[in-house]
């Protein structure tokens, strides 16, 4: 509330955009001044939503004329029309984007947008999505990789990559040779191909991730092979792409999933799981492990561990009580087992705990008195 008084005692202020700015107006600035600095996928998407959805509705309104009721309307409308209730999550995240600048322009005290994902559902909740991930048994992972090895060999060293190290599809079609460190058995998650075009990793830097004994074994394996494939075809060099088509190009991803499910029905897996599934596969395993979560965070890159528990908790260890027993001090166990000897086997609690000659009185009135006395 302070901070809305703040926000409007600051409008005297000369605004950085006129006033009486339309939305359609405003829109158009806005994503001319962020595009620079976001994914082109994201503009995309914001740009479709903008023109199908949030322009015909509110376009010739003015930005500080846009209320919170008339947002939820639109949202509700839309939702009422039977657009997918994710598709409605994204037109509000546009909008509310969108008013956010306007709120650091100076144009409205607050945003309207705030807050109305929850009040319209338009957010499964955390329960739900994790029932809607596909992951799976490590039992199903090993026919998987050993049917791929019969299927589709060549793809063996990519999808036992993205099994083991949890990377996303785009990131790994995208690894180069440099990237590989074999000796400390470490990978660097650099870059990433979305829509074709190479780009930063989904969070906008880079990590490091670890790979398993098999994984550098693997790995150290299609090195050598390709540089006897270099040799084979003629390539001038060795490609940097650790995974490549017969051109030294990289993979390109639609084949890479056709290739996936071209191996699901011999492997007599359901049809559901996608080359994404690898990466949910790595993270429950290895939180049915007891793998800290905060290791877990770390190899996918997500941005909290709040992200990465509210995705995976069902997986989490949820009961052991051998872990209480930790919390006992040596000293008690020793007690307690010397008073069961001395009982015959019977655990019981020692009559004088506390008072070893026998000769101090419990009643602290009796202990006042005597004191009392002496003084």
């Amino acid at each position: 509330m302070l901070e809305e008084k703040l926000r409007g005692a600051r409008q005297a202020s000369r605004p950085a955009v006129d006033l009486n700015i339309t939305f359609g107006a405003y829109a158009q600035r806005w994503l001319s001044i962020i595009a620079a600095g976001i994914k082109p996928r994201t503009v995309e998407s914001y740009t479709d939503n903008l023109r199908l959805h949030l322009l015909p509705a509110l376009g010739s309104a003015k930005v500080r004329d846009i209320s919170k009721g008339w947002i939820k309307a639109l949202l509700a409308e839309k939702l009422n029309a039977k657009l997918a209730r994710n598709s409605v999550r994204l037109i509000h995240a546009t909008l509310r984007a969108a008013l956010n600048a306007a709120v650091d322009d100076d144009l409205i005290p607050a945003n309207p947008a705030r807050n109305l994902g929850r009040q319209l559902r338009l957010v499964a909740p955390v329960s739900v999505r994790q029932e809607q991930i596909k992951a799976m048994t490590r039992g199903q992972l090993d026919v998987f990789l050993d049917t791929t090895l019969r299927v589709t060999p060549g793809h063996y060293p990519l999808f036992l990559l993205m099994a083991r190290t949890g990377v996303r599809i785009g990131e790994a079609i995208a690894l180069q040779w440099p990237d590989i460190n074999l000796d400390d058995r470490e990978i660097r998650v650099e870059r990433g191909f979305s829509a074709r075009q190479i780009e930063t990793p989904k969070t906008g830097h880079g990590r490091t991730v670890d790979m398993s004994q098999q994984l550098a074994r693997v790995l150290r394996r299609l090195q050598v092979d390709r540089k006897s494939e270099t040799l084979r075809r003629g390539w001038p060099e060795v490609p940097p792409w650790v995974f490549c088509n017969a051109a030294g190009k990289p993979l390109d991803s639609s084949r890479v999933r056709r290739n996936f499910r071209r191996v699901l029905r011999p492997a007599g897996l359901p049809g559901h799981f996608h080359p994404h599934c690898l990466r949910h596969t790595f993270s429950s395993l290895l939180l049915q492990q007891g793998v800290s979560p905060a290791y877990v965070q770390r190899q996918l890159g997500h941005a909290s561990i709040k992200l990465t528990v509210d995705t995976y908790g069902k997986w989490l260890p949820m009961g052991n009580k051998g872990a209480v027993d930790g919390l006992d001090s040596a000293s008690g166990s020793k007690m307690v087992a010397e008073s069961a000897a001395g009982a015959g086997g019977a655990r019981q609690t020692p009559e004088k705990l506390g008072e070893p000659s026998g000769t101090r009185t419990r009643d602290p009135l009796i202990k006042s008195q005597v004191l009392y006395q002496l003084s």
